[in-house]
Order: structure tokens, then C-alpha cells, then sequence
């Protein structure tokens, strides 16, 4: 019966150092897999039966695979612009489908490019987030697959127009100066917005809008000219249109069949502000409007030219007019017990029982990992351990072996004795 018990032992050795051989071949052969995490073999004594002193069962060993998923592997820079990589906990979360129904999958691995239809996506499996306004704020409560040709095109019409000058206040009355500034439709066409100033009296000017693209309204409360007052001390006093008590916003209908404009012309702080128009004498024989300065929020149409992810997790679209806008945010996943998780090919994972539900949080939010744009995870795979273990596992390999051998020639020995 020892004999026996010593034959199955070994042989116990003998699978267990050869699967602890193979667990050791993946980690050297993912030395340079993005996001690849380490397996490492836990040998576990199997006892057969009660030992004594005056006897002893043998058992053997049996070896388990434990995946070492939360390892932080260092990061490394590239020049990919939509490549992620998260410093501390959790994973990106993906779907195997851009429509409703596919499942969901988490990795660490995030080399993802852009597919011919727009999406990020890995090898199939699509990086998903939430979408966001131009301000980056959130809009919804749903992952989605993200898409970076949400918004192909760019572009918005002026809706507030901020004018800084000093009038000349030793100007005559009646002389008009010209000065003109650039708005955009809702099309995104460039307009020229000429500004024409006449002197009415000490202290007193009016402002004339008018565009050769379109008809400014003088329809009331609308108006194409502004009337404006200052302080003794030069400072803005105040600026009313229409008999308005307030300026109200310039209405233009545009030639080109852009939908009719509304924009707001702020012309500074009343009251002693030194913000906005100023009526301070220019100290030359020929006086004009000087430190003239215009502000529109409006932008001309763009094409959308590239996408980068930056810190946070936040997708930047950046379009052929130099405006970048966030569109979406990259989700973070992070789970109760993370070593639970099913691992699949291409450094994907399935959530168990054993891992917990994933819980959702933006980068760097309640204990999840900070996202970094154009870098990716290295593998955590140490070559020089993973050598030194080789060793190790052949060397008891071989041990093991030898005891095949001896118990073989001893089987040997007790049957020609027998004869």
C-alpha cells in the first residue's frame, strides 16, 4: 500500500509542477500584453487518510491557478491619442455590440482606435461611457458604446457680442467713426458687423449696426441703434435702445437662409465700470475710437478632424475650427472582490457571484483608478521571478520523476522476490 501511496503522490507532483510549467509559459508569453495580469500556482497538500506514528498515508498535492487581477501594472506613454490606462482600481467596461443585447465585458486593457464607423473599440469588444455636453457635464444616466462621430460637424451662432472702446471725447458733434467686428449664423457663416459712431452732444453717442449679409430689424423692442450716455468722469453711464430702459438683443435676417440672429451686444460695466466703452479725450488733432476690442461666442461651421481622451476619461473632439468640445466620459468599474472575475481572451472579464455587481464611477471618483489618456498598462509579468520559478518547477519535476523511478525498481524488487 506504501508503495502505491508513494507512486500516486508522485504522480501528483508530476501534474502539479506541469500545470504550474504552463501557468508560468503564459505569463512569459504575455511579458508584453497590454493589461495582462500574472498567474500564479497555489500547491495544496491532499491527505488520503489519518496519519499516525506508527503509520503514514500518503496524499499528494493539487496546484490551482490564482489570477493576481488587481497588480497595478506601470504605465507606459504612447502616441496613440485614444489609448487609456487607469491608476488604481477598476476597469473599463465594453460590449461586444454596439446595438442593445450584446454583453458586457471588463478589461485593463485599453489600446482602443477608432473603427470605420467612429467607434472605440478593441478587437471587437467597444469602449463605452457616458455622454456629455459641450461642457462636459453628464447628460445621461446609460453607457453607451461611445461614438466619436456623434457631432461630425461644429459650428454655433453668436448669441452675445462684448464690445470694449474709447470714444473720443474731444471729438465734434456729428463726427462718426467706424469700427466693425465678425458674428456667425447659425450655419456657422462669418458676418461682418460694422459699427458706426456718431457724437450727439457732450457726453452723448450713438452706436449704428448694420451688416451688408443681412437686415438688422429697427422693429420695436428690436433696434439697429443703440444710444449711449456717459459720466463726467468718462465712465459708461447708460446704453438704451427703443426708448428701452435697457439694450435689447440686435435681430438680423441673414441673405443666405440661416435662421434669423439674436445677439445680445454687451457694451460694459454703467456706473463707473472700467470694463466695456470709455469717453476719454484721444489728445490728438484727429480723434477716433481707439482700444477697440470684440468678443463673440459664436464659431465658424469645422469639420471634425481628430479625437484624443484626456485625464479623466474625458473624449475630446476637435474640429477643423481649432474648438475641442468633450462629447464623452469614460466609466470606470470597479466590484467588492475584483480577484473573482472570469477571465477571457484578448484581457477580458466577466463578472461572477464571487466578484459582485460592478459599481459605476467616473475616473478617480470613490476609490476608482484615475484614467490617462495616450498611455497604456504594461503587463505585470516579471520575467526574472517567472525564470526563477521555471527552475523551481523543474527541478521538482525532475524529483518527482525520480521517485517513479525508485518505486518502479522497488515494485521490481518485490516481485523477483516472489519468485
Amino acid at each position: 500500500m506504501s508503495l502505491s501511496g508513494a507512486l500516486s503522490s508522485a504522480i501528483s507532483a508530476l501534474n502539479a509542477q506541469s500545470s504550474s510549467l504552463a501557468m508560468i509559459s503564459d505569463n512569459i508569453s504575455n511579458s508584453d500584453t497590454t493589461g495582462y495580469k500574472t498567474t500564479s500556482a497555489m500547491f495544496e497538500q491532499l491527505v488520503t487518510a489519518s496519519s499516525s506514528s506508527q503509520s503514514y498515508s500518503s496524499g499528494g498535492v493539487s496546484v490551482s491557478g490564482r489570477s493576481n487581477i488587481t497588480q497595478q501594472g506601470l504605465l507606459a506613454s504612447t502616441t496613440n491619442a485614444t489609448d487609456v490606462a487607469i491608476q488604481g482600481s477598476g476597469f473599463f467596461v465594453t460590449a461586444n455590440s454596439t446595438t442593445a443585447g450584446g454583453d458586457t465585458f471588463y478589461t485593463r486593457n485599453g489600446a482602443f482606435t477608432t473603427d470605420n464607423v467612429g467607434y472605440l473599440e478593441d478587437n471587437g469588444y467597444y469602449l463605452e461611457g457616458w455622454r456629455t455636453d459641450a461642457s462636459g457635464n453628464i447628460t445621461g444616466t446609460s453607457l453607451e458604446p461611445i461614438n466619436t462621430e456623434v457631432a461630425l460637424t461644429n459650428g454655433g451662432a453668436t448669441t452675445k457680442t462684448s464690445i470694449s472702446a474709447n470714444l473720443p471725447a474731444d471729438a465734434t458733434t456729428s463726427s462718426t467713426f467706424s469700427s466693425s467686428t465678425t458674428v456667425y449664423d447659425s450655419l456657422g457663416d462669418a458676418h461682418t458687423l460694422n459699427i458706426n459712431w456718431t457724437k450727439t452732444g457732450n457726453n452723448t453717442w450713438t452706436a449704428q449696426m448694420s451688416s451688408a449679409d443681412g437686415t438688422v430689424s429697427t422693429t420695436a423692442p428690436a433696434s439697429d441703434t443703440y444710444d449711449v450716455t456717459f459720466n463726467t468722469d468718462g465712465s459708461l453711464d447708460t446704453v438704451t435702445t427703443a426708448g428701452q430702459s435697457t439694450s435689447n438683443p440686435l435681430s438680423i435676417t441673414w441673405n443666405n437662409g440661416a435662421a434669423t440672429s439674436s445677439i445680445t451686444m454687451d457694451f460694459g460695466t454703467t456706473g463707473g465700470g472700467t470694463n466695456g466703452l470709455t469717453q476719454l479725450s484721444s489728445g490728438s488733432t484727429s480723434p477716433d475710437v481707439s482700444n477697440f476690442k470684440a468678443n463673440s461666442d459664436g464659431i465658424s461651421f469645422g469639420t471634425l478632424s481628430s479625437v484624443s481622451v484626456g485625464k479623466d476619461g474625458v473624449v475630446d473632439a476637435t474640429y477643423s475650427n481649432g474648438q475641442t468640445i468633450p462629447i464623452y466620459k469614460i466609466a470606470v468599474a470597479t466590484f467588492a472582490d475584483p480577484n473573482g472575475l472570469v477571465a477571457h481572451s484578448g484581457g477580458m472579464y466577466t463578472s461572477t457571484a464571487t466578484s459582485g455587481d460592478a459599481t459605476l464611477q467616473t475616473s478617480g471618483e470613490n476609490g476608482a483608478g484615475t484614467i490617462y489618456g495616450s498611455e497604456l498598462e504594461s503587463s505585470t509579468t516579471d520575467t526574472t521571478g517567472q525564470f526563477s520559478n521555471m527552475i523551481s518547477a523543474q527541478q521538482a519535476y525532475s524529483a518527482a520523476s525520480q521517485v517513479v523511478s525508485t518505486v518502479n525498481k522497488m515494485f521490481d524488487t518485490l516481485i523477483s522476490s516472489m519468485r
